[in-house]
């Protein structure tokens, strides 16, 4: 699923999807439409705010 994606997550998570094939950007955000679909990632919970609007922006036109 993150193979060739850009992604970000807990910090914890980074070696694990980098493993995976992801490239992690420690950001609160992250829009990645390299892929069939746009996936939108961030890295905890203080980024949900972030997370909202990116995903209200990306999704609504």
């Amino acid at each position: 699923m993150v193979r060739g994606r850009t992604v970000t997550s807990w910090p914890s998570l980074a070696t694990d999807l980098r493993n995976a094939g992801a490239s992690w950007a420690d950001h609160e955000v992250v829009i990645c439409t390299s892929g069939p679909n746009t996936l939108i990632t961030s890295r905890r919970p203080d980024d949900l705010k972030a997370f909202c609007q990116a995903a209200i922006d990306a999704f609504s036109g």
